[in-house]
């Protein structure tokens, strides 16, 4: 971020984002994986809604240029979409967040692969060109939807 409310969003938002994909990891890697997915479901509703509001009618999560955070969330929304195709149907700024990069509805696609290494500089000025070559990516035979987690886990841990 750029002005001081953008690092700050940033910066809470880089934990949150980190707190919502381990609340998926710890049930995905569960051995009552089964037992604990309905919880998950449940609880998965609300905490959309938290970030569709925090994200309200800016483009990007921080506001109007494109931050690491944005991966961030498109990688752990992508891979809520995956464990529940329906998820984001109540939310269309976070659909049309993930459509963004180059995704359309219905086809949940994730460029980092699963957990993303966090560190990187507060700023990722990204051209309209690199969307396109991510987007082309997640159209490419190169690409891989799964596995998002290890093979321990009880749920996205095989190719498809």
């Amino acid at each position: 971020g750029e002005t001081e409310e953008e690092i700050l969003r940033v910066d809470m938002l880089e934990n949150q984002i980190m707190d919502f994909r381990m609340s998926l990891v710890m049930v995905c890697y569960n051995p009552d994986f089964e037992k604990l997915k309905p919880g998950y479901l449940e609880q998965l509703p609300g905490k959309l809604k938290l970030f569709s509001n925090f994200l309200g009618d800016r483009k990007w999560f921080a506001g109007e240029k494109l931050t690491f955070v944005d991966f961030l969330m498109f990688d752990v929304l992508d891979q809520n979409r995956i464990f529940e195709p329906k998820c984001l149907e109540p939310f269309k700024n976070l659909k049309d967040f993930v459509e963004r990069f180059g995704v359309s509805r219905g086809t949940p696609r994730s460029p980092l692969g699963g957990a993303a290494t966090v560190g990187a500089p507060l700023t990722l000025c990204v051209c309209p060109q690199a969307l396109e070559k991510v987007a082309a990516y997640l159209k490419s035979s190169r690409f891989q939807k799964m596995p998002i987690n290890n093979k321990m886990a009880k749920w996205g841990n095989k190719k498809l």
